[in-house]
C-alpha cells in the first residue's frame, strides 16, 4: 500500500476509534443516556460517520454493521422508547462486531474478507432480535408500527435526499483521483469533482465556502495528493453531515485548509502574448470560481 493510501486509512481508523468510544460509553449506560437527547443524537451520527467512511473505502462489512446499528439508534432517536436491560445487552452485542472489524482491520494482517464476511453473518441474527425487540417496544408505548412507517423485519422506510449521501459519492470518485499518481488531468479532474459539490449546500454560504477552499486547495500543484486527501475528505465530510443536521452556521474550513488555499491563491503563472496560448494556461492554472471572477473583470476592463 503506497503512503497515500495508508495516510487515509489511518484517518479513518483513527476517526472510527473515536466514534466507537462513543457509542461504547452510550450504550453501556443505555438507560440514562435516553434521558439526554444530544447523546443520542450522538451515537447516531458516530454510527453515520463509520458508515460513511467504510462506505467511500469500501469496508462494506464495517458499512453494514454500522448502518444497521445506525437504524436502531435512529428509532431511539425519534421514538420515545423506554430501554430495557434486553435493548440494551442486543445493541452491545451488535457493536462488539464493529468493534472486531475495525480491531483486525488495523492490525498486522489486515481486514480478510473471509473473516469480515462471517462475522456479518454471525451478526445477522443479533440484529434481527434487536429490530423485533424495537417493535415491541414501540408497541408498548402504544406507537403503531405500520401507521409511522418504520422498518419492519430489516426494511427501512423511504428517507429524504441525503445530503450526505450526495456528498459521499462524490468523494469516493475524488478519493480514486486521490489514489492516482498527480498529474494535471487528474488534478483538473478533482477540481471539477470538488465544484460540482457547490451546488448541494447552495443556499448556505458556509457550505459555499468551504468548498472553494478546498478547490483551491487541491488546484495548486506544489501540494502532494497525500497532504490534500486526509485533509479535503475529512473537512467536506464532516461538513456535510453538518449540513444534513442543519447545523450549516458550524460548517467551516480549518486553519490548515485556510493556509493550503492562501498558497494556491499566491502562485504566479507565466502567460504568452499570444491569446489563445495565454487562455490555454488560464484555463489549466484557475478553479471555475477563479475563472468566473476573470471574467467578469475583464468584461469590465474592455467597456
Amino acid at each position: 500500500m503506497d503512503a497515500g493510501k495508508q495516510q487515509i486509512l489511518g484517518y479513518f481508523i483513527e476517526e472510527a476509534k473515536e466514534h466507537l468510544d462513543t457509542l461504547e460509553q452510550g450504550l453501556l449506560d443505555l438507560q440514562s443516556t435516553m434521558k439526554d437527547t444530544e447523546r443520542v443524537n450522538e451515537m447516531f451520527r458516530a454510527a453515520h460517520s463509520v458508515k460513511g467512511g467504510a462506505a467511500m473505502l469500501g469496508f462494506s462489512s464495517i458499512q453494514k454493521i454500522a448502518h444497521r446499528l445506525e437504524d436502531g439508534f435512529k428509532i431511539l432517536k425519534e421514538y420515545p422508547i423506554t430501554p430495557d436491560q434486553k435493548l440494551e445487552s442486543l445493541f452491545i452485542r451488535g457493536f462488539d462486531p464493529l468493534r472486531d472489524l475495525l480491531g483486525r482491520l488495523q492490525g498486522p494482517f489486515g481486514l480478510r474478507d473471509e473473516e469480515a464476511d462471517q462475522l456479518v453473518q454471525e451478526a445477522e441474527p443479533i440484529f434481527n432480535q434487536l429490530q423485533a425487540h424495537l417493535n415491541e417496544l414501540l408497541g408498548e408505548a402504544g406507537i403503531s408500527v405500520e401507521d409511522e412507517d418504520m422498518p419492519v423485519s430489516g426494511v427501512q422506510r423511504v428517507a429524504p435526499p441525503d445530503i450526505v449521501a450526495q456528498v459521499t459519492a462524490v468523494l469516493r470518485q475524488m478519493l480514486q483521483q486521490f489514489r492516482q499518481s498527480p498529474n494535471p488531468a487528474n488534478r483538473q479532474e478533482l477540481e471539477q469533482l470538488c465544484g460540482s459539490l457547490l451546488n448541494v449546500g447552495e443556499t448556505s454560504q458556509t457550505w459555499q465556502n468551504l468548498i472553494q477552499t478546498a478547490q483551491s486547495a487541491i488546484a495548486n500543484p506544489q501540494f502532494s495528493y497525500v497532504t490534500l486527501a486526509p485533509l479535503v475528505i475529512k473537512e467536506i465530510r464532516q461538513a456535510s453531515e453538518l449540513v444534513q443536521a442543519g447545523r450549516v452556521d458550524e460548517v467551516s474550513p480549518s486553519s490548515q485548509l485556510q493556509q493550503l488555499a492562501a498558497q494556491s491563491e499566491k502562485r504566479r503563472i507565466a502567460l504568452t502574448v499570444e491569446p489563445n496560448a495565454a487562455a490555454e494556461a488560464i484555463i489549466a492554472a484557475f478553479n471555475q470560481q477563479q475563472l468566473s471572477q476573470l471574467i467578469e473583470r475583464l468584461q469590465t476592463a474592455v467597456k
